[in-house]
């Protein structure tokens, strides 16, 4: 996982070869196909296991904290080069590579029950819309406009989520 992660900014998606791996990490890559059956599998797991930041929020009874935190962790995971190359390649991958559909799908399924174990305390859980409804802008604010979403973005785009979430009975 961590030459995985040292080459991956450096060759791409589609230069990660299992061959290049292989040597770089001095395994087979029969040893690789048995841990990742798949590039997919590889990058998910690269996005999902990525290196620890310390600054993963704690569960919390104030919706407005945990959320902020959320957003904070998620754009510094984004912003490790490794971990932002994993989730481009899986997102442009995903329209015609069922694996990487797949992948794409249980990173938004582990990410949105890990924000709910996170808001437990609070009484609060949301659903999968009001989840894209918080983290979409700091996404298109990371990938598409090639910008670091600052602490006062973050802290606008965590109230604008709040005024939504007390709009529909939260």
């Amino acid at each position: 996982m961590a030459v995985a992660r040292e080459l991956l900014p450096e060759v791409g998606p589609t230069g990660l070869t299992y061959a290049l791996l292989a040597e770089r990490a001095d395994v087979t890559r029969q040893t690789l196909y048995r841990h990742w059956p798949n590039r997919a599998a590889l990058l998910f797991d690269l996005i999902l296991e990525g290196p620890d930041l310390g600054n993963y929020p704690e569960p919390g009874s104030d919706v407005r904290t945990v959320a902020t935190d959320w957003l904070k962790s998620l754009r510094a995971g984004i912003s490790e080069p490794a971990i932002r190359t994993a989730v481009l390649a899986v997102t442009a991958q995903a329209d015609h590579d069922p694996d990487s559909a797949q992948a794409l799908a249980r990173i938004g399924q582990d990410r949105l029950a890990a924000l709910n174990t996170l808001l437990e305390p609070s009484g609060v859980q949301i659903s999968d819309s009001e989840y894209t409804l918080l983290y979409g802008p700091v996404l298109a604010r990371l990938l598409l406009d090639r910008a670091q979403p600052t602490d006062e973005f973050i802290d606008t785009v965590v109230t604008q989520w709040l005024t939504t979430l007390e709009a529909r009975g939260h």
